[in-house]
């Protein structure tokens, strides 16, 4: 996370308003890092890269497309986000009928995009949560850090709940809800 500034968008909307109306208070740390990251890879200096990433205009725009959804992905928290990305999957991945094996070269290769895309998506969130499947001793010290960003965010009163009073609950419902 590129800039995080230690505590979640709830909270980072009321601490910098400026900020939150300019990501229209929707995924505002994950707009913000994307926003910075990709100010760094327009630089001059890593026009050699970006030219072997993309190739062409057209390839910067699908690529920038990509990191802005991959980014996003990683924002659990949006309810809203989570239906359409789950939409985007059933959409991708709906059953295929016969008429669908007939079709223009252009709808097929915009279908295998949309395939690649959510998987992309789901493979982001997949990574930003995987300390909770690996061995113990990952999962512990991935959980000790996000602890002590919370407890120090509450500390210098920047969030408004001792995580000390909800963690165990928050992990539990983690697990059912998100992983």
């Amino acid at each position: 996370d590129v800039d995080h500034p230690g505590i979640p968008n709830i909270h980072l909307i009321k601490e910098d308003p400026e900020l939150a109306q300019k990501y229209k208070n929707r995924s505002v740390a994950e707009q913000r890092s994307f926003e910075i990251a990709w100010g760094l890879l327009m630089q001059p200096e890593m026009s050699e890269l970006l030219s072997a990433i993309c190739g062409d205009s057209a390839g910067l725009t699908r690529f920038r497309q990509l990191v802005i959804n991959a980014v996003m992905a990683t924002d659990l928290g949006d309810r809203e986000l989570r239906k359409l990305r789950n939409g985007r999957w059933d959409k991708a991945f709906k059953p295929v009928s016969e008429e669908q094996f007939n079709k223009d070269p252009e709808e097929t290769l915009n279908d295998v995009n949309r395939k690649a895309t959510i998987v992309i998506e789901h493979l982001i969130q997949a990574a930003d949560v995987s300390h909770t499947m690996q061995h113990w001793e990952i999962y512990l010290e991935w959980s000790e850090k996000l602890f002590e960003e919370l407890y120090t965010a509450y500390k210098q009163g920047r969030a408004g709940k001792n995580p000390c009073d909800f963690w165990y609950e928050g992990e539990t419902g983690f697990f059912e809800y998100y992983v």
